[in-house]
């Protein structure tokens, strides 16, 4: 599967990934796994045993092993995918033969075109204030080389790598038996949600309205990471959710340009909060419109990442103003595969998270993804529209509930405190 995270890397020692990201957070479980004292574990059904068995590796997994594995995860999905993907000049994945610009002037478009650019999709988002241009470079032109090409054709534009986005979350399928059904809570409440596609006939979402959308090829697919993240908004009382696929089928799937066609949608539906479980590194064309959503009165919460505290800060939990969110344990300790954000605003339950699956069965997942859902659901209570000023009441009113964890009051560790779902 595409994007395991660096948990499941180590424990099962794979190099090579591949698929569809959105399914890469409910694994099946391997043939075969140990306890903590390397001893069968017959006793226990296969699904709980490899829970708990990733669970006690990643105490045991170093900051620097962390972020070694995100840097071999990164570069095998692009090798498994040499026609659809490249590596930019950090080493992150972006989408073979495409470049954006960012609102460029008609003056700065027509000299790119001159020097052999051409235009492959152009979008124009009122809502954000922004155009979107996707530009294909000369051909032989490799996309480290055209970034650098349109920024000495055009020193004052905003030209970018079109990046690609893996999601925040892990985990390991279990039965019936051992998770009981996700129940939705209801009371009210909007939001968006930025993931792969949901399996809309869970019985989590029998009251919850569900809008979907593709941003991606292959339109809006049913995925394991889309569903289970919503279904932890339903169960946070969320009970119309918009979701934008911006996976779909393809491995350029979680695209910069699919992120901020969702937000363009977003932005036009007026919704209040949007959850965005994905990671990634800083782009412009990210950046700006998340930079016009926040500016609306729009509440973006998104999860901080699995790589680990020697990872970079990633994004668009690192831009400000966005609510970031990391995760803890059970016992309130902080996942330590929990990335480091260039802020914190929250922490919530990110380990032995019970959510909704694909084919009915319930499932127990881990990693920040299933964080941020918890704290973006609980906003979408106190935010009924966009709105700069009740934005802020919202988020401090959720502050005041949180529970202080770590140094005494609001720290770098766990921002405001954690944030737990609401109780039925």
């Amino acid at each position: 599967m595409r994007f395991r995270n660096a948990l499941i890397l180590m424990l099962t020692g794979l190099a090579i990934l591949g698929g569809a990201p959105a399914d890469a957070q409910l694994l099946p479980a391997p043939s075969s796994v140990v306890g903590r004292t390397g001893l069968p574990l017959p006793q226990l059904p296969l699904a709980d045993r490899l829970t708990r068995d990733v669970d006690a590796l990643a105490d045991r997994l170093t900051p620097d092993a962390l972020a070694a594995a995100r840097l071999d995860r990164l570069a095998a999905l692009v090798r498994a995918h040499p026609r659809a993907l490249e590596l930019d000049d950090q080493g992150q994945p972006v989408v073979r033969g495409e470049v954006l610009a960012v609102s460029p002037t008609p003056e700065a478009l027509a000299k790119i075109t001159a020097a052999g650019f051409a235009v492959a999709r152009q979008a124009r988002s009122d809502e954000l204030g922004l155009s979107l241009v996707t530009l294909t470079p000369p051909k032989g032109l490799s996309a480290r080389a055209a970034v650098k090409r349109l920024r000495e054709l055009d020193p004052d534009g905003a030209y970018d790598f079109n990046h690609v986005y893996a999601d925040a979350g892990l985990g390991a399928a279990l039965t019936a038996s051992t998770a009981g059904p996700v129940a939705a809570q209801g009371g009210g409440g909007r939001a968006g949600l930025l993931d792969g596609g949901v399996a809309a006939d869970q019985p989590v979402f029998t009251r919850v309205q569900l809008e979907q959308r593709g941003f991606a090829d292959g339109g809006a697919r049913p995925s394991a990471h889309g569903t289970a993240t919503a279904s932890l908004l339903a169960a946070a009382g969320v009970d119309r959710i918009l979701v934008a696929d911006v996976y779909g089928k393809g491995p350029a799937g979680g695209s910069a340009s699919a992120i901020v066609g969702a937000l363009t949608w977003m932005a036009q539906a007026r919704v209040p909060v949007i959850n965005i479980s994905l990671v990634g590194p800083p782009n412009g064309a990210l950046g700006a419109a998340v930079k016009a959503l926040l500016a609306r009165g729009c509440l973006i919460v998104a999860a901080v990442g699995n790589d680990g505290p020697a990872a970079p800060a990633l994004y668009p939990a690192s831009y400000p103003g966005v609510i970031a969110v990391t995760g803890v344990d059970r016992r309130r300790r902080l996942l330590p595969e929990a990335g480091r954000a260039a802020h914190v605003d929250f922490a919530a339950y990110g380990a032995e998270v019970k959510v909704a699956a694909p084919g009915g069965r319930p499932a127990s997942v881990r990693g920040t993804s299933y964080a941020a859902p918890v704290v973006a659901g609980r906003l979408a209570g106190l935010l009924a529209a966009p709105d700069p000023a009740a934005a802020q009441r919202a988020v401090a009113r959720l502050a005041a509930q949180a529970v202080d964890l770590g140094a005494p009051g609001t720290d770098d560790v766990y921002g405001h405190g954690l944030i737990e779902a609401r109780q039925p």
